[in-house]
Parts: structure tokens; C-alpha cells; sequence
């Protein structure tokens, strides 16, 4: 079983994994030989802080091992070498495969190469384990999910939005995203089909909007992600900061969401840009917890695909 999108997962088995997580962070020394004798081969192609780290920390504490292999010195990476023959040889060595990789495309044939469970930790489509571990944290904080609502503003056109759209979706939440109405800065249409029809089976909701005030209502959760991801070229910038400044999310847009709102954010996080520094260090922001549940809920899916 690979972990490559939310979308081939049922309400039930994102419930299990939240659980699952839920009880490792409560009792992680039942846990310190889950992973023994297993070792994760962590690819990258695209750089990063929470993920590399959090899935070393999760392999080591739960008694495995990882090892980091950067694309940029690699053989694959200099196309001396296909994907087919790097998950095939991978695969006789390790017992799972964690990737980061540019493309959907690429990721799908390291998954459908690969004899060991392949973990999607991020492509240009989308990033399942931090909306898994997004979910975790709002259901610690609100202690449901259903009927909640999450706003999202800002860029709806990456993969953390699509990810959110795909587990909001599934599992009875309203998410309402607030962007520009460029299109560019919009969801995919397929991702927003894909929602619409899991929140019609969840009794969820989802709706884009081009109004921050209006996107953040009521809202539960109110979520942004930086403008400025790494793929963005320099001479982009002052074109996305005037299209996106009406969405940053400030003190005043805060006050049109409940009163009892969350702030979220995957970081790394720009303030000033995506957010204010009164808001990301504010009381209502919960972005370290949000970060630290990277750890236990991948500990969750590293037992879940790699644990006997």
C-alpha cells in the first residue's frame, strides 16, 4: 500500500490514521521499536525543513532508520537514471520509500515501480501528510471536524490547498476558499470536482470565493500558506504581492471569523506577506502545534505501511 494522495483514502482509514497518531503522541514509548529493523529511504528534490526532519525524528524514535538522498547529486536527478530503475533498485534495500519530488508524474511512477509502500511527502499537485496532520491538529483543538469551517486565503492554486480540499472534504467539513479571481491563483478544476463530489458523500462543503471577509465568515479554522513557494521565479514576485495583498490575513480580517478561530499555517511563513506577525504570533495561532503534529502523524502512516 502506498500513501500518494488523499484521494485514495476513505473517511475511515483518514479517521484511523488520526487516531492512530492521536494515541502514539499520548503513549510514544509504546512505540520505540515499532519501526525496528526498518530503514526509510527519504528522497528529495525539493529542499525542506519539516519534512526531512519530522520523518528522521519519527524513523529514529519508533527504533528505524532513514537515509537522505538528495536528487541533486544523484544519478536519477542528472537523468543518468530512470525512476523505474531507482524504485526497483530501492526497493530491494529498504522497507519504504518517503519522496519529495516536483511532479505528479514523477511520483505516481516511483509508486507504481516501487515493491515497497511509497509516501507522497509533497509534489506540485499536492501534500497529503500535512493536510493529515492538519486535520489532527484541528480536531485537538475544536475536538470535531465534522460540520467545522476552514477558510483558506490567499494562493488556492498549490498543493497544500488541494490536499485541504481533498481531506476537508472527506470528512464533512466547509471549507471556503478566498483567492484572487485570476486563474492562476484559483484550485485546479478537477481538485475542486474531486472536493465537491466527496463533501456531497460527507455532507461538507466547499465554495471559491474572491473576497477575504466573506471567505472567513464564521470561519473555525482560518488557514494561509506562503505566496512566494520555491518554484515562484524572482520577477513573479511584485505581480503575486499586488494580486494577493487583499488576502493577507490580519488582526482586523481575523475578527470576521468566530471569535474561537484558529490560525493556521504550514510554513515556512513570510510576515508581513501571507500574514501579519500579530496574527502567526498571536494567541489564536496554533502553527507549532500544527508543526510538531507532522512528527506524530507520520509516525502514524510510517507504523500504518512499514509496521508489522
Amino acid at each position: 500500500m502506498h500513501l500518494l494522495s488523499l484521494t485514495d483514502l476513505t473517511r475511515e482509514n483518514i479517521q484511523e490514521i488520526i487516531g492512530s497518531a492521536t494515541h502514539i503522541k499520548q503513549h510514544p514509548d509504546h512505540y520505540t521499536q515499532a519501526l525496528a529493523g526498518c530503514i526509510l529511504l527519504m528522497i528529495f528534490e525539493k529542499p525542506s525543513l519539516r519534512t526531512r526532519v519530522s520523518f528522521e525524528a519519527a524513523m529514529l524514535q519508533m527504533g528505524g532508520h532513514s537515509i537522505y538522498y538528495d536528487l541533486g547529486t544523484s544519478p536519477l536527478g542528472s537523468g543518468k537514471e530512470t525512476i523505474a530503475d531507482t524504485a526497483r533498485t530501492a526497493s530491494r534495500y529498504v522497507q519504504g520509500i518517503m519522496a519529495r519530488m516536483f511532479r505528479r508524474a514523477d511520483m505516481e511512477e516511483l509508486g507504481r515501480y516501487a515493491t515497497v509502500p511509497v509516501i507522497n511527502g509533497l509534489t506540485d499537485y499536492e501534500h497529503p501528510c500535512q493536510a493529515l496532520g492538519d486535520l489532527l491538529t484541528i480536531q485537538e483543538h475544536k475536538g470535531t471536524l465534522q460540520g467545522l469551517r476552514l477558510a483558506y486565503v490567499g494562493d488556492g492554486n498549490n498543493n497544500v490547498t488541494h490536499s485541504l480540499l481533498h481531506a476537508c472534504s472527506k470528512m464533512g467539513m466547509h471549507m471556503t476558499v478566498g483567492c484572487p479571481e485570476d486563474q492562476a491563483f484559483q484550485p485546479l478544476p478537477e481538485v475542486c470536482e474531486q472536493a465537491q463530489s466527496f463533501a456531497q458523500e460527507s455532507r461538507g462543503s466547499i465554495s471559491i470565493l474572491h473576497d477575504a471577509q466573506f471567505a472567513v465568515a464564521n470561519a473555525d479554522v482560518v488557514y494561509t500558506d506562503t505566496w512566494m513557494s520555491y518554484h515562484i521565479p524572482a520577477e513573479e514576485y511584485q505581480r503575486r504581492f499586488h494580486l494577493l495583498e487583499p488576502f493577507r490575513v490580519t488582526e482586523a480580517l481575523m475578527k470576521h471569523a468566530n471569535p474561537k478561530a484558529i490560525f493556521m499555517h504550514c510554513l515556512p511563513a513570510q510576515r508581513g506577506n501571507e500574514q501579519t506577525a500579530d496574527v502567526i504570533d498571536g494567541p489564536q495561532s496554533v502553527v507549532f502545534d500544527q508543526a510538531e503534529n507532522r512528527l506524530h502523524i507520520e509516525k502514524a502512516i510510517l507504523v500504518k505501511l512499514l509496521g508489522t
